[in-house]
């Protein structure tokens, strides 16, 4: 059905409906919830590990009319979340066109509008706007005024119309007037100065805005969402009490509180999918390290719990993993591209710049404390699939004497080769659901991933020099062990 294009046909239409044509947008977004938990349709989609947490809450806020504040660390999908409440609005709503601030025709509020539907009645021409373009969001920054967020006396303007700087007409309306009849969200609001704070004062309590100079008050329709970072309480600025007292619910987000819930995030938002052909396949003892990282990172001494590691952190790692493995397989001119463990030291410069460390942390360095993290991480999911115990045979052929050294650039056919050479472990593979004479690639990873596991847990070295390798201890022992008691083991 086509929308109404004019007032007279708008008073004809459905929309003319006083329960629809009256109610403010908290009102509708009370009702589109209503109507999607009925029908127990997923509130957000692409939100995961908030069901039983964020999610609740935020329905309550919600149902409740409440303008509302997320709070929580970087990287926990707060704004993801105020941009998904979208999906509460109506499809389309009706506005005059031409009205920067969205006024509805059936109820104008400015003056312009108010002095056009006089002149033209039921000639007005009316527009829709969408749930999208309902939606403005600022980024709070210290150097914004109260201009910018609410207006101001617009000279230039005056002086083309010969208008009087008092005429209603000069007002220059602000980003918030301009989000009227939609969602204005704030980002980062401890970053707003305090005296712009001070100005969504009324908007929050009495629902109207008063511009600089002009002795009218404009009764907006908006609802307010905010996000903030506890950090910034202290590091850079503050909420102010007065404005903490007026918002309505605050909303405490967190990060996936276990492994699974944290790849089903890093999936779902890495660019994985690179080729249609299938030729990437990221093994999933990989992707567990990867999002094993950010678990350790936020459990480590060395790594500020204040600022969080954010979920990008394994999100942008796992890119430069696969990055790393796609560059190797076309310098090797190999059809497959598999990610290894040594892709994963490669993805360094993503891992530390999301790093904030503590004093002990930065004598030690971001790479040493990344490189730390990868080996946690790696322990950590090795022992899922594996008991050192039970690789005893590999562990011995180093203590023979035995080393490896690959590179992140190994052709996967020279390193399935040196790989081969030590007893027990190409086999061991197939309990990573690997298939070597099927899946050299594979095979190379899995292979190196158990290596690394024992790494991890002590029961080999590692080095630049000589790859892996037995502790410098125990293979003196093993030596010593080897030799009949009484004969000189150099001659």
């Amino acid at each position: 059905m086509k929308n109404p294009s004019t007032l007279g046909e708008l008073k004809q239409s459905a929309f003319a409906d006083p329960q629809l044509s009256t109610r403010t947008v908290k009102d509708e977004m009370r009702a589109n919830l209503l109507v999607k938990m009925e029908s127990s349709v997923p509130l957000f989609s692409g939100i995961h590990g908030y069901d039983e947490t964020v999610i609740p809450q935020l329905a309550n806020a919600i149902l409740s009319r409440h303008n509302m504040i997320l709070l929580g660390l970087r990287g926990q999908a707060k704004s993801r979340i105020l941009r998904a409440l979208t999906s509460l609005l109506d499809e389309s709503v009706p506005v005059v066109t031409g009205c920067e601030i969205n006024d509805h025709p059936l109820r104008p509020i400015c003056h312009a509008c108010r002095v056009m539907i006089e002149r033209d009645a039921d000639r007005t021409p009316v527009t829709f706007l969408s749930r999208e373009q309902r939606y403005v969001e600022k980024l709070a920054t210290p150097d914004v005024t109260i201009a910018d967020m609410i207006g101001d006396v617009d000279p230039i303007r005056a002086a083309r119309a010969g208008l009087q700087l008092s005429d209603e007409l000069t007002m220059h309306y602000g980003l918030l007037p301009r989000a009227n009849r939609g969602i204005f969200a704030i980002n980062e609001l401890p970053d707003l100065a305090g005296k712009i704070q001070v100005g969504l004062f009324n908007i929050l309590q009495e629902g109207d805005v008063q511009i600089k100079g002009y002795p009218i008050r404009l009764a907006l329709d908006v609802a307010m969402v905010f996000t903030a970072n506890p950090e910034d309480y202290t590091a850079r600025g503050k909420i102010i009490t007065p404005l903490k007292d007026r918002i309505g619910s605050e909303i405490r987000t967190h990060y996936p509180p276990t492994l699974e819930l944290g790849m089903k995030i890093t999936q779902q938002e890495a660019w994985l999918n690179r080729y249609a052909d299938g030729r990437l396949n990221v093994p999933a003892f990989i992707a567990e390290v990867v999002e094993a990282i950010a678990f350790e990172a936020r459990e480590d001494k060395k790594v500020d719990k204040r600022s969080g590691v954010s979920q990008r952190l394994p999100i942008t790692a796992l890119e430069n993993v696969v990055s790393n493995a796609e560059r190797r397989a076309i310098l090797n001119l190999e059809k497959r591209i598999v990610p290894r463990i040594s892709d994963i030291y490669a993805s360094l410069p993503s891992l530390t710049g999301k790093l904030e460390l503590e004093y002990e942390g930065e004598l030690k360095g971001a790479d040493a404390v990344a490189k730390d993290l990868i080996r946690g991480a790696v322990s950590r999911v090795f022992s899922e699939y594996f008991r050192v115990a039970d690789l005893q045979q590999i562990v011995q052929w180093f203590d023979l004497g035995g080393s490896l050294k690959i590179s992140d650039t190994t052709p996967a056919a020279e390193a399935m080769k040196q790989l081969r050479t030590i007893q027990g472990l190409v086999e061991r593979t197939g309990e990573l659901n690997v298939k070597p004479k099927l899946e050299p690639e594979a095979a190379v990873s899995a292979a190196e991933f158990i290596l690394e596991g024992l790494y991890a847990n002590r029961k080999i070295s590692r080095s630049e020099e000589k790859g892996y390798h037995a502790p410098e201890r125990r293979a003196a022992e093993t030596v010593r062990e080897e030799v009949p008691r009484g004969r000189n083991p150099y001659q």
